[in-house]
């Protein structure tokens, strides 16, 4: 790993971006989506203070990982989902852990308190991953929507910052 630094996504990044969120969707195992957004929805959709990308050391970009709000109400300031996603040709190399350490501080940093997360039951590298950095598994939601013809289920995790007592 001492050969992939995490750094701030920028624009340029979108066309890498945006592919590896295909590749994750095309696994069928990442999210209910089945195309990835225009740029210019995913933009709008993440803040872009909490978006980063992993890159390897000759600047090939092998991950990114981007929050977005989960509500406008002001009770929900302190509450994101996270979403992160890794060219499947880097997957085992520690990228997702390195990104996830990223968001925490990140987040933490800037006051926010909960990130969540929803991860289908079948993606099991996804949720040990996210156990091991310190998320907790608070529910599922049993068959909450249908993907490529099936029902699907999602566990829901949360991880609440230290700074909430």
């Amino acid at each position: 790993m001492a050969d992939i630094t995490v750094r701030a996504m920028v624009a340029s990044d979108a066309d890498r971006v945006l592919a590896i969120y295909q590749a994750g969707l095309d696994a069928g195992n990442a999210s209910f989506e089945t195309t990835a957004p225009t740029w210019a929805a995913f933009d709008v959709a993440k803040l872009p203070e909490h978006r980063f990308v992993a890159v390897d050391g000759d600047g090939t970009l092998l991950g990114w990982i981007a929050v977005s709000r989960t509500s406008n109400r002001a009770v929900y300031a302190g509450v994101v989902e996270h979403s992160v996603y890794v060219d499947p040709a880097a997957q085992g190399r520690g990228v997702a852990r390195l990104l996830l350490q990223t968001l925490i501080a990140s987040t933490t940093a800037a006051g926010i308190w909960t990130i969540q997360s929803g991860v289908f039951p079948e993606n099991s590298a996804s949720l040990a991953l996210h156990q091991r950095a310190g998320f907790r598994v608070i529910g599922v939601r049993e068959r909450v929507g249908r993907h490529h013809g099936r029902w699907r289920d999602v566990v829901l995790l949360e991880r609440r910052s230290p700074a909430i007592t």
